[in-house]
């Protein structure tokens, strides 16, 4: 697995005119609804939850060398102009901006309030109980926290390659014959644009004879 990270960045602005840039990028493939063979399934992508802040290019002529103090929204306390952080969570956060003026200690709260908001990502990844088993062994896929957070009821789909396909967010399942299985899962729901189509990340399981007792 890889990650994928956002990353927000401060633009070189008169200090305490900042535009914020948020930028999050998960590529996702999409089927047309019952097709399950016509686009290749990437791997699973994990998203990291982290973002980069650069408040660096900031100025205050007037008031001379200044401390950036970083509350990140979790209880973490970061100093300095350039800053990166990773969460645990996938939920909403408000960072907020303190800025010392190092020349009179003075203390500008809140110079800028950012949100920053994971809940809105498309995120395909699911796990295997193992990548090799034999036959006749059950193995757990589990969806863990993927999401298509503009579509209503979404559902998940899994296609085995072995002619068996189920559904639900965690599912087990026994190969039969050994080989090589690019087992797929699949996000579909209602909603606009490609909800309704099948957004799909595949992974390898390797199967083994059966043991011979």
């Amino acid at each position: 697995m890889y990650g994928v990270k956002g990353y927000v960045r401060f633009l070189p602005l008169i200090f305490g005119i900042v535009v914020l840039l948020l930028s999050i990028r998960q590529e996702a493939r999409a089927q047309v609804a019952g097709d399950t063979v016509s686009a290749m399934c990437p791997p699973p992508r994990v998203v990291e939850l982290c973002v980069d802040l650069d408040a660096s290019a900031s100025v205050d002529a007037a008031a001379g060398p200044l401390t950036f103090r970083w509350q990140m929204g979790d209880g973490t306390t970061l100093t300095g102009p350039i800053v990166s952080h990773c969460y645990t969570d996938r939920r909403r956060y408000t960072v907020q901006l303190d800025v010392v003026d190092d020349k009179t200690g003075e203390v500008r709260e809140a110079e800028k309030v950012i949100p920053v908001d994971f809940t809105q990502e498309i995120v395909l990844n699911f796990t295997t109980g193992a990548d090799t088993v034999r036959v006749g062994q059950p193995v757990t896929f589990d969806a863990v926290d993927s999401q298509l957070p503009l579509c209503e009821n979404v559902v998940v789909l899994w296609d085995f390659r072995d002619g068996i396909v189920s559904n639900g967010r965690r599912v087990q399942h026994a190969f039969r014959r050994p080989g090589q299985y690019a087992v797929r899962m699949a996000l579909r729901g209602n909603g606009p644009n490609d909800c309704p189509n099948s957004h799909c990340v595949g992974r390898i399981v390797t199967v083994l004879p059966a043991k011979i007792p």
